[in-house]
């Protein structure tokens, strides 16, 4: 027997005009480098109605790639609802990918169009001649920079002077599995891979995103994407405040550790998002001031010290609510919440290990942890790792027209994540480490997150990364690289001697070397690829 209820599709449209109609009088707040602009959502619906408009003037067709080119702010959230709601594809492209990668994707995805904001003009322009189908760019004035002159014969448009040209036009989009959105992975290995997000499963994840149990984004909040809005959509934060009705605050291109404390503090910040390097500079900044009006600050991408988690708990009286995902995740497929069943029977000791974990699946996600290259599902023990896999209705079933999507979905469809694990019985996460960054040594395996979670709980230590360099040997050992605090002084055998109580004596790393910064990616993780080139041939002692 059939369910009777209607058959609506859950396309973006409709987010539009609920906050259109509900909402007109909230506020989309944006940070310039002479201050902040605000915009009611009333103003931003007129705009982005008239920014479909727009695209049709530029004859862009109707299921076109459009890129854009930007930081957080009013103007990219109005491309994120013209494009799809007209039934375009908003593509987003990393500003901070290098410039091969950026070519290759914008003419593996076709893009017709690309949005760019004017203070990173300096970075497209020099690009825009080994572009092969863009036949126009549209610059975005956020108060910075320079418009080179040489645009590679490319049509160069005004936003401002395009929008107010424009006349508005109606949204409506009737198959929910039409493409909304796209968005690349970071490529640390190979050219990046294109996933494609539906209206469907956009629509979906929003949901989830807006559940209690998840972050509970509602109209009663001031929202705070400090994730760019230009890698993963902004973790789904842009588009949930926008469904919400949130009070959105958009940090623009200062992503600067003071610049932030203070959109925080001065808008009464309610909900934030961002990778651990960023939240590891805005705690000192936040000393001190008013923070009351935070409840939650998601943080992922990589591993989060726990050490920063209990500092922010201590100072704010909250933790880091850890956050784990990837971009064919949508992103947020787990965030790890305590139970009340938990909290009742656990020490404050098993309640930092358990913040330390990235917390159950999302409600709509199921994972399993299996034997490396199998779909046989290991316990779920707290102590048996395996390979982490995840499905949903908003996780990628393969990748846009790539010839690798086989490497990274199970025979039964399952995502293979990359990342090693184990799941305890409550259903908790930990994650052990990545595949490509386990330690093989002398048949043992080594969690270099383990070591480095470590390292980074002394209060000399900023950073810390550790990698494998090869031994005669044990075919690998760990290698140690530590990021000082300023004016700190530490010898490597004080670095060991502090593991010694830690970790086991065959885990303890075989040499420190002490670096300036840790590389990171486009995305603000640890590139430990660099680190791996850079050290490859370093001499471990005898």
């Amino acid at each position: 027997m059939q369910g009777l209820m209607q058959d609506v599709p859950l396309t973006l449209d409709h987010f539009f005009h609920r906050s259109e109609r509900l909402y007109s009088d909230k506020t989309v707040i944006t940070a310039t480098p002479s201050g902040t602009e605000r915009m009611s959502y009333g103003t931003w619906a007129d705009r982005t109605r008239r920014l479909g408009g727009v695209l049709d003037a530029l004859g862009v067709p109707g299921d076109a790639r459009v890129g854009t080119f930007a930081w957080n702010t009013g103007r990219h959230l109005e491309l994120y609802f013209a494009v799809p709601c007209t039934g375009r594809v908003l593509h987003t492209l990393n500003i901070r990918l290098f410039a091969d990668q950026l070519t290759y994707i914008v003419n593996h995805a076709e893009d017709e169009v690309v949005f760019a904001d004017r203070s990173a003009c300096s970075i497209l322009f020099p690009l825009l001649s080994t572009f092969t189908t863009v036949k126009h760019v549209v610059v975005m004035d956020d108060g910075a920079g320079e418009v080179p002159d040489d645009s590679g014969g490319i049509s160069v448009h005004d936003y401002e002077q395009l929008l107010a040209a424009a006349a508005p036009v109606s949204f409506g989009v009737e198959d929910e599995q039409r493409a909304s959105a796209m968005c690349y992975t970071s490529g640390t290995t190979g050219n990046p891979k294109g996933v494609v997000y539906s209206h469907r499963s956009t629509f979906v994840y929003t949901m989830g995103l807006m559940a209690a149990n998840a972050l509970g984004i509602c109209e009663r909040d001031v929202v705070l994407p400090v994730v760019p809005m230009f890698h993963a959509n902004a973790w789904g934060l842009a588009i949930a405040g926008v469904a919400a009705g949130s009070t959105l605050v958009m940090p623009g291109a200062d992503l600067s550790a003071g610049a932030l404390a203070d959109l925080i503090v001065d808008e009464r910040v309610t909900i934030s998002a961002g990778v651990p390097t960023i939240w590891s500079g805005v705690l000192p900044a936040l000393k001190g001031r008013d923070t009351s009006s935070i409840r939650a600050i998601a943080c992922g991408g990589s591993a989060v010290p726990p050490a920063l988690s209990e500092a922010y708990r201590e100072q704010l009286g909250r933790p880091l609510l850890q956050a784990w995902g990837m971009t064919e995740t949508s992103p947020i497929a787990a965030l790890c919440h305590i139970k009340s069943t938990i909290l009742d029977r656990a020490s404050d000791q098993e309640l930092v290990e358990l913040r330390n974990t990235v917390g159950p699946s999302t409600l709509g996600v199921d994972c399993r942890v299996v034997e490396p290259g199998t779909t046989d599902a290991l316990p779920w023990d707290g102590e048996t790792s395996g390979e982490l896999q995840v499905s949903g209705p908003w996780v990628a079933a393969t990748y846009y027209d790539d010839e690798r999507a086989g490497e990274s979905f199970a025979p039964d469809g399952w995502l293979r994540t990359g990342d090693v694990a184990t799941v305890d019985a409550d259903g908790y996460i930990r994650l052990v480490d990545r595949t490509k960054d386990l330690i093989k040594s002398g048949g043992e395996w080594i969690s270099s997150v383990e070591l480095e979670n470590e390292l980074m709980g002394h209060p000399k230590i900023r950073e810390a990364a550790v990698i494998g360099v090869p031994h005669p040997r044990w075919s690998e050992r760990p290698l140690a690289c530590v990021v000082l605090e300023p004016g700190a002084s530490m010898t490597a055998e004080e670095v060991i001697d502090y593991l010694v109580p830690r970790v086991a004596k065959w885990q303890l790393p075989d040499d420190v070397v002490f670096i300036d910064e840790v590389p990171k990616t486009s995305v603000g993780k640890f590139s430990k690829k660099t680190l791996r080139e850079q050290f490859a041939d370093h001499e471990l002692p005898a």
